[in-house]
């Protein structure tokens, strides 16, 4: 393979930073004589004390506020940033204080000095061109100079969660995604599209495409009938468990690779914001701090600018989505879901705060060289739940990650090591109104109401709002990256980081009731007697708890005769898997049924909306251990595009049906083509090919080699 295309870039000379240097001290001696004569209770009468402050401040926000943010950093994450400035305005103070003849009234006037003299770096580092990627690439050059140079190109996997590969063909064409545009028009680049397994969802695509093997992640959550105990792979206890089970050791970013912001470690030496590295961290606790702190975190809350950008960036996204949820309201917008309560405020954690600490995390992963690193940006996928997977908003978020992927792309001319960057999603998403909002009911209490049961509902606010699944569309759907993000900034013994990592804990199971919390048998909540429904987007799985294994359609018609004829003719139901003890597994639909392993289909093919490689994914998926006894995907219609989710959000996934099947791949052009790509696991060989090619070592191959020549 060709060497990757550098992008054009520029390096400060010595002479050029100190003039810099010299520029910034001058315009902040300017901006604190302005604040003199604005601010009140803040004073400098003679000339010489702007200088001098300007320098001292200087000193307190380049050495000093490093330093602090090792200790205030869970405080300053979870605070948006602004409890840092709480922090920065102490060492104004004191700064303030050390100098005689200037007077400062109160704290609060420290804060806003320090808030103000912030935005003022933030402007002459704007008007400058200057920010943190040229420290970056000072540091890269320095690196490259002493030898550590490596001509084995490295790669950035860099996934933006839930962009379909139609929606993304859409954008480069319009402008939405103006960087991959400009790729694909120099032809350094190549789009494409590979298809996702039934589940097609973070968990079972994010573990195939690390781990290389993504056997019986039957969905986002799933039921186990031995353990009495619903798996979600969002929960840091059930993503190391669902991992252990997967992982052989020689995953993708295995050898000396970063993950960042991803469900899976992919058996990386290094990562952050993982959900499945954290209990690890937290048995580790302090001790992890070293390797916490150079995992973005401290990199980017270390430079009181960026602290200054996210606050400020985070409270323009509260107000576009205020604004984007109040024009849907007004022009009666359909389909479309409550998006108030905590959501407008949570938002930003994914679309603003998680990105910016990927980014820095990246940085860094370049300036060491890493040979590989895989990136999550989940902010596209959030967004789309709740406001639709083309609504305006939610392409502006779409924007501001591609701008991102620009300047990751502009950072790799100085690292040591040339790198490849590489785009791609793990799914895309449907659209439709949720099944709830459509029918009137949640597919929980359905199947409960069918099997003789009262579903176990609870009012809320004029509302039902059942037990056995989440039903607050007012609330992120994607919000295990933030709750990895505080457990890994609270690794301590304190109780602020006890409390942190225990809201993390219990936050799989808030959303989904079924958890079994205690690990006690006979706890997970049943939507009728003997029987569990669990809902991953567009599927839901019913189990019956008393019926030992696998039960059969004859077992069930027995106990339940309403259940399966009164579930295929429900308009919201495009098909539902069940085993036989007859023909084997056989998949159901309203005006026909089709036998999986004979392949014989009555009356018309439920399958045959759902594309070519449906019947083959809902037959590996029937051989999973844990397999619900009821596999029920949502009614896909192929004229308008759309299916009712299960959750109640506007744009989904997590099973068959639509663009939610179709994730997109940016390549380049260089690399080997992929060809048809169906699955994770196949994707997964696909990237690790391209590493082998660019001459990465293959920890499998040589396991193979090693027990051939045994």
């Amino acid at each position: 393979m060709s060497a990757p295309h550098r992008p054009p870039g520029r390096v400060l000379t010595s002479g050029r930073a100190a003039a810099r240097v010299l520029l910034v001290w001058l315009l902040a001696t300017l901006a604190l004589w302005g604040l003199d004569r604005w601010l009140t209770g803040f004073a400098m009468d003679a000339w010489w004390q702007p200088p001098v402050a300007a320098l001292l401040l200087g000193v307190l926000a380049g050495v000093v506020w490093p330093l602090l943010m090792r200790i205030a950093l869970p405080f300053a994450f979870v605070t948006l940033g602004l409890g840092g400035f709480l922090v920065l305005g102490a060492g104004v103070l004191g700064v303030f204080y050390a100098i005689p003849g200037v007077e400062v009234t109160s704290f609060r006037t420290s804060v806003v000095v320090a808030v103000a003299m912030a935005g003022v770096a933030a402007v002459i580092s704007s008007a400058l061109a200057l920010d943190e990627d040229e420290l970056f690439h000072r540091r890269a050059r320095r690196k490259a100079g002493d030898g550590t140079r490596d001509d084995v190109p490295g790669v950035l996997f860099l996934q933006i969660d839930g962009l379909g590969h139609a929606i993304a063909r859409r954008a480069v064409r319009d402008g939405t995604m103006p960087t991959l545009a400009a790729w694909l028009r120099a032809d350094s680049h190549v789009l494409t599209s590979w298809h996702t397994d039934w589940s097609s969802q973070t968990g079972a695509s994010v573990c195939g495409i690390l781990q290389g093997d993504n056997f019986d992640v039957v969905a986002f959550r799933w039921y186990e009938k031995e353990r009495d105990r619903v798996v979600t792979v969002s929960h840091p206890g059930d993503a190391a468990l669902v991992e252990a089970r997967h992982s052989d050791g020689a995953g993708l970013l295995s050898g000396g690779g970063a993950g960042r912001g991803n469900l899976f470690t992919g058996d990386a030496d290094h990562v952050s914001l993982t959900m499945s590295a954290l209990p690890k961290l937290v048995a580790r606790g302090s001790r992890a701090a070293d390797a916490r702190f150079g995992a973005g975190y401290y990199s980017y809350f270390a430079n009181p600018v960026n602290t200054l950008r996210t606050l400020a960036v985070s409270l323009v996204d509260v107000w576009r989505e205020l604004r984007a949820a109040g024009k849907q309201r007004r022009a009666d917008v359909r389909p479309r879901v409550r998006r108030g309560g905590v959501y407008p405020l949570a938002r930003p954690g994914t679309t603003v705060i998680a990105r910016d600490v990927v980014v820095a995390a990246l940085i860094e992963d370049m300036v060491a060289g890493r040979p590989v690193a895989y990136a999550d940006f989940l902010g596209y996928d959030e967004v789309a739940h709740h406001s639709g997977i083309e609504r305006f908003d939610t392409l502006e978020v779409l924007r501001s990650i591609d701008q991102q992927i620009g300047r990751l792309w502009r950072a790799t001319q100085l690292a040591p090591r040339p790198y490849h960057l590489v785009c791609l999603s793990d799914h895309g998403q449907t659209q439709g109104e949720a099944f709830a909002d459509r029918f009137g009911e949640t597919v929980e209490e359905l199947v409960g109401r069918l099997c003789g049961g009262v579903p176990q509902t609870r009012r809320h606010r004029g509302r039902h709002k059942p037990l056995a699944g989440p039903s607050d569309s007012r609330r992120p759907a994607e919000g295990w990256q933030v709750g990895a993000a505080l457990a890994e900034v609270s690794t301590g013994d304190g109780p602020i980081a006890r409390r942190l990592r225990a809201r993390v804990e219990t936050a799989g199971s808030a959303e989904h009731r079924p958890r079994d919390v205690t690990g006690e048998p006979g706890r997970t909540a049943r939507v009728a007697p003997g029987v569990v429904c669990v809902v991953s987007g567009h599927t839901a799985l019913v189990s019956f708890t008393d019926l030992p294994g696998r039960a059969t359609i004859e077992q069930i018609e027995q106990r339940w005769p309403d259940l399966l004829p009164r579930l295929v003719d429900h308009a919201g139901v495009g098909f539902v898997l069940v085993q036989t003890a007859e023909f084997g597994p056989v998949v159901l639909g309203r005006d026909g049924l089709r036998r999986l392993d004979s392949g014989v289909i009555v009356g018309e093919d439920p399958l045959e909306p759902y594309g070519e490689h449906a019947a083959a994914l809902v037959a590996r998926a029937s051989t999973f251990p844990h397999c619900a006894d009821l596999m029920i995907n949502s009614r896909y219609d192929p004229e308008t595009d759309e299916a009712s989710p299960f959750e109640p959000h506007v744009g989904s996934h997590g099973g068959l049906g639509g663009p939610q099947q179709h994730g997109f791949l940016v390549y380049p052009s260089s690399f080997t083509p992929p060809g048809e790509v169906v699955g994770a696991e196949a994707l997964h060989r696909v990237l690790r090919g391209w590493l082998t090619d660019l001459g990465h070592p293959d920890p499998r191959a040589a396991a193979r080699v090693e027990a051939a020549g045994g």
